[in-house]
């Protein structure tokens, strides 16, 4: 909608930041470890090339990764990493999903339910507020790191296979279907594009519309709040906003 903002269009604003946070190495182990256990090659396993992506944008270093890898294929022994999917509201009936990466469901479920609560918000039943996001491939054009023109690059997101892209504030959204993330990423770098923050996301299909700074800001804390809990990889939302609240939240 013309004139407004989801969360995600906030939430790579604010990427620069989060990366340089103390728990991002840890968060990005798991990501590695979790696509690790459909094997440890990256050749051929997609996803686990996807998650080592992730680490070099957070400048893991490679003995990081390569026991991340080990942990997951099972080498290192020990505790293994699940990945989890919980559901729940904030507030304003804003929709939550939250993506984590646990070694202990009961503690991380604990913790994610008395975020929630602490926020304003409540955990749902599986299947409560899913049905309103579809899984999607997402992947980041920023238009100052290109040495492309705009036509150039917006040629290159049409032929590379891509289902649709939006241009948002020097940003090019480009969206995928999840098979094809990493060979439209491909495409796209192939084609002289350069690509950040390239993952699988949730896409809203419906949004709750905040028009008030202090509702929202609420709303945000609590994002913050549930993505600053060590286990929690992902937090995705129906918010949408307006651009002068947007501004202010970011």
């Amino acid at each position: 909608m013309s004139g407004h903002s989801k969360w995600s269009s906030i939430k790579h604003k604010k990427a620069a930041t989060d990366a340089k946070k103390g728990k991002a190495f840890t968060k990005v182990a798991n990501m590695i470890s979790i696509a690790a256990k459909s094997g440890g090659d990256p050749s051929m396993n997609p996803a686990l090339a996807l998650a080592i992506d992730k680490a070099k944008e957070v400048n893991m270093p490679k003995a990081n990764v390569e026991r991340a890898i080990k942990k997951g294929t099972g080498e290192l022994g020990g505790a293994q990493i699940e990945e989890v999917v919980y559901e729940g509201y904030g507030p304003e009936g804003v929709a939550f999903l939250i993506e984590v990466a646990t070694d202990n469901k009961n503690r991380t479920v604990s913790e994610v339910r008395s975020t929630l609560v602490k926020g304003g918000g409540s955990m749902a039943s599986a299947g409560a507020v899913s049905y309103v996001f579809e899984r999607r491939g997402h992947i980041e054009v920023r238009e100052k790191e290109q040495s492309l023109t705009a036509e150039e690059v917006e040629a290159a997101i049409i032929e590379s296979g891509a289902s649709d892209f939006s241009i948002e504030d020097g940003y090019t959204l480009v969206y995928t279907d999840p098979k094809d993330l990493m060979a439209v990423k491909k495409s796209l770098n192939e084609s002289g594009v350069n690509t950040k923050n390239a993952e699988l996301t949730y896409i809203p299909t419906q949004e709750v519309l905040i028009e008030d700074t202090e509702k929202a800001q609420k709303i945000m804390r609590l994002i913050d709040a549930l993505e600053e809990l060590e286990d929690v990889s992902n937090v995705f939302t129906n918010l949408q906003v307006s651009e002068e609240i947007a501004e202010e939240l970011s």
